[in-house]
């Protein structure tokens, strides 16, 4: 037996574990951002610091989530096992799929590290095992989950419809950003990024599934930036009533969905018309409800073809018009929205004149003056242009009065928050910078500001511009326009 000194190795040191796991890869993301005040848009919020993970996958690159580096002033990466945390540089973020790419410039980061290899979409009840650096202690740490449902769903933090994967691990805050692993192989099937705050649902994490990171990772090598998802171009109608597709003229055996408003600034109104019905995209044919076949027995919203596809690129699209059967190729490009989802690197546009501070709305915007609740409690007016209204030109955005900084000048206009501005001097207002321009170059007595609910604002322009110079100064603001209309 033991001689009677030997102490016993509890602590397991000398055990050799076979893990297929690459848990070396996987990074902690220390994160500090600076993010812009929409509300007064010449400053910035003060800094907050953030954790969360990330893992090393091949380039010399490491993948991590859009929000763990958003407004980053400051990024630093621990690997497993070692004390130091190395400086980053991000590469791309791209806020629709909720991914960012980052780089190390120091060698001694990637030595001796296996990356992480992709692995293929599981099916479901398929074993997941994420691993990441969550909320509630310092270590690495390790859950286990099966594919609960797979299929397209609006990620939260930004906008498009994507492929996404639930799972029934627990996705702790910090965790997001982390590699899911197929713990067969040891590849990675996705991204942790999020878990459902839902009084009624328990356990349940969403993961970036592998199709989504590779459009991500393979939009970056192609165009050294992130361009993102292509959209449609259309909004479409379900055409589950019977009367309905008799009235588009549809054979019984013919499935499909209406065209119901085409984006004026996108490639579609060139090949399609409203009342058209659209019967395939890319040779897979759309039933009734917008949905198409996705694995033999599973049917999935048709917007996972769409955003499988790259801006730029074109797709083959068959649709009846009349009762005829027509083909087409539609660009597909990433259709600007009114009210812009993010602003991801330039601070917020503003200008101010005799204290009135114009901007362009924005969600964040809404965030920052309404709280997250802004869907309920923003100016009607603002979110329905927010939720309908489309870009009929280049460059256009909702200019409102945000608010009036008080002074002897504007007196009886302060009250003014959030307002649209429609005109000046009698010209229509369709963007920022345009009306930085017209009032620059305006020769009239007057500054008019036509605003909505037909308001108006009226200074005298020798006035206003003397007064803008002091309120400057006293609200120390450095300049009266944002950078962007400066240039």
């Amino acid at each position: 037996g033991a001689h009677v000194g030997a102490v016993m190795d509890y602590m397991g040191s000398k055990v050799v574990r076979g893990n297929m796991i690459p848990m070396d890869a996987v990074v902690k993301v220390f994160c500090t951002h600076t993010e812009p005040n929409y509300s007064l848009p010449w400053q910035r919020k003060r800094q907050v610091a953030s954790t969360s993970s990330g893992f090393i996958i091949p380039g010399r690159r490491i993948l991590t989530n859009a929000h763990s580096v958003e407004h980053h002033t400051l990024v630093k990466l621990k690997k497993l096992g070692s004390d130091v945390k190395y400086v980053a540089k991000v590469l791309a973020i791209g806020i629709e799929c909720d991914l960012a790419l980052l780089t190390v410039d120091d060698d001694e980061f990637f030595a001796g590290v296996t990356p992480v290899h992709f692995g293929q979409l599981p099916s479901l009840q398929d074993d997941i095992t994420v691993v990441g650096y969550p909320i509630g202690g310092v270590a690495i740490s390790v859950t286990q989950g099966v594919v609960s449902r797979i299929e397209v769903t609006s990620y939260s933090h930004g906008s498009s419809e994507l492929l996404g994967m639930q799972i029934d691990a627990a996705i702790n805050s910090g965790n997001s950003g982390g590699p899911a692993f197929n713990p067969a192989n040891g590849q990675c099937v996705g991204v942790a990024f999020q878990s459902l705050k839902h009084e009624d649902a328990e356990n349940i994490g969403y993961v970036i599934p592998t199709p989504v990171i590779a459009h991500f990772i393979s939009d970056y090598d192609r165009n050294g930036s992130y361009t993102g998802f292509p959209t449609l171009g259309f909004e479409w109608q379900k055409l589950e009533n019977p009367n309905m597709r008799k009235f588009l003229h549809m054979s019984p055996a013919q499935k499909g969905v209406r065209v119901r408003r085409l984006e004026p600034v996108s490639a579609a109104p060139q090949s399609l018309a409203r009342d058209d019905v659209l019967l395939s995209f890319d040779g897979v044919e759309i039933a009734n409800d917008g949905t198409v076949e996705f694995r033999n027995d599973q049917r999935m919203s048709f917007h996972y073809l769409v955003s499988e596809k790259f801006t730029g690129e074109t797709a083959r699209i068959t649709f009846l018009r009349g009762g005829n059967v027509c083909d087409a190729e539609l660009p597909l490009m990433a259709v600007p929205r009114l009210v812009p989802v993010h602003i991801e690197g330039v601070p917020p546009t503003y200008l101010i004149v005799a204290g009135l501070v114009f901007t362009t709305i924005c969600v964040p915007y809404l965030k920052s003056e309404y709280g997250k609740d802004y869907d309920y409690d923003a100016p009607v007016k603002l979110l329905d242009r927010m939720m309908h209204d489309q870009v009929r030109e280049e460059g256009q955005n909702v200019v409102v009065v945000g608010h009036v900084l008080a002074a002897d000048i504007n007196v009886g206009y302060e009250d003014i928050v959030n307002t649209m501005v429609k005109g000046f001097n009698g010209a229509v207002v369709n963007n920022l910078a345009q009306l930085a321009q017209l009032v620059d170059s305006s020769a009239e007595e007057y500054l008019r500001f036509e605003l909505d609910h037909d308001v108006l604002v009226v200074l005298r322009a020798r006035d206003a511009h003397a007064a803008t110079k002091d309120i400057l100064l006293t609200h120390c603001i450095p300049s009266a326009k944002s950078e962007d209309l400066l240039r």
